[in-house]
């Protein structure tokens, strides 16, 4: 007959009391911290230690540090913290909806049509206080678990339960060029298109934040043996699909450098066509031939306890894709009630 099996009962303030002094190894500060006594916090620690069987923070060393067991069980027990902190938040949400809606955005999605899809929302929902913040695609998952934003425009495919991606469409993307550059100086109008493989000997400036999820060598398409390493980045993911390299890459913080660095005659770059309106005194834009190379505009919201009015956002979104004639895929999360 086999042993039964004990459970133990561990507490969640024990957890939280284990982890502020592993946070601030000392039991003196992370009494400041929680304001709690110095006692009550030994006490909860040791009592954690009898429920868990091991010894969890080595006491004779300053500052404290934890045991081997003391640091697996840290970090095992952070994800379960991480979790219910989430939890309470959308608990909360859901039992009081927010009366503003703060949309989260990447500046490429501003250049777009977000101040249009912005202004026909204001005019349906005047008494909705809205509200727009500028936030990495990568940085929009976790500000909507916390409550930072409602929702988010972003530009990559991200992987979380807590979340819902809606891939609203696909834009293509075209080459910035300086207005020296021989391929901007082309005599037919409108200008053919012109391939990746076009732009090789031109230095390539790169400005994304986000990088794509890590491909495989296997999973490439006849990339280059020296951009295997380096095919998370978004642009020069997408030369290599097409067997294709840049002979050199500058890496700047943002959007507006890069074009300022193109417009300086300083490298070319890959931007979504809504952009090819700015600088456009100093820079042409090349469509590509590629009909594949696209950027993706996801909106990001949450999975469950969406916001209350994420379906008017929608509706206003699609009405303004059909007034440009702009291609798109249609979704409406279900009503609460549905």
């Amino acid at each position: 007959m086999g042993q039964q099996a004990a459970y133990s009962v561990i507490q969640l303030k024990q957890l939280q009391a284990f982890h502020a002094v592993a946070d601030a190894q000392s039991f003196s500060a992370a009494a400041t911290l929680t304001h709690m006594s110095q006692p009550s916090l030994s006490r909860l620690i040791k009592q954690l230690e009898d429920e868990v069987g091991a010894e969890l923070i080595d006491r004779y060393h300053r500052p404290l540090q934890l045991t081997a067991a003391g640091a697996f069980f840290y970090d095992k027990t952070q994800t379960l913290l991480t979790e219910l902190d989430t939890i309470t938040a959308l608990t909360q949400r859901m039992a009081h909806p927010p009366k503003q809606l703060i949309i989260g955005f990447v500046p490429s999605v501003l250049y777009g049509l977000l101040p249009n899809i912005i202004a026909q929302l204001k005019q349906r929902l005047p008494d909705l206080d809205i509200q727009l913040k500028d936030i990495s695609s990568y940085q929009q998952i976790e500000a909507l678990k916390s409550g930072l934003i409602d929702v988010g425009f972003g530009r990559f495919a991200q992987r979380d339960d807590w979340v819902r991606q809606i891939l609203l469409r696909h834009e293509r993307y075209v080459a910035a060029l300086p207005a020296k550059d021989p391929l901007a100086l082309s005599a037919i109008n409108p200008a053919p298109p012109i391939k990746l493989s076009d732009l090789t000997e031109r230095r390539l400036v790169l400005y994304h934040q986000t990088h794509l999820p890590r491909t495989s060598a296997e999973q490439l398409n006849a990339a280059p043996l020296n951009l295997v390493e380096t095919v998370t980045e978004p642009l020069l993911n997408l030369f290599s699909k097409y067997g294709a390299a840049p002979f050199a890459t500058t890496t700047v913080s943002d959007l507006q450098v890069a074009l300022g660095l193109v417009a300086a005659g300083e490298g070319i770059t890959l931007v979504p066509d809504s952009l090819k309106t700015l600088r456009s005194e100093q820079i042409h834009y090349r469509t590509l031939l590629h009909e594949d190379a696209t950027s993706p505009i996801y909106l990001n919201t949450l999975a469950q306890a969406p916001h209350p009015h994420l379906n008017d956002l929608l509706d206003i979104i699609y009405a303004v894709y059909e007034d440009k004639g702009i291609t798109y895929r249609q979704f409406h999360p279900k009503k609460p009630e549905d």
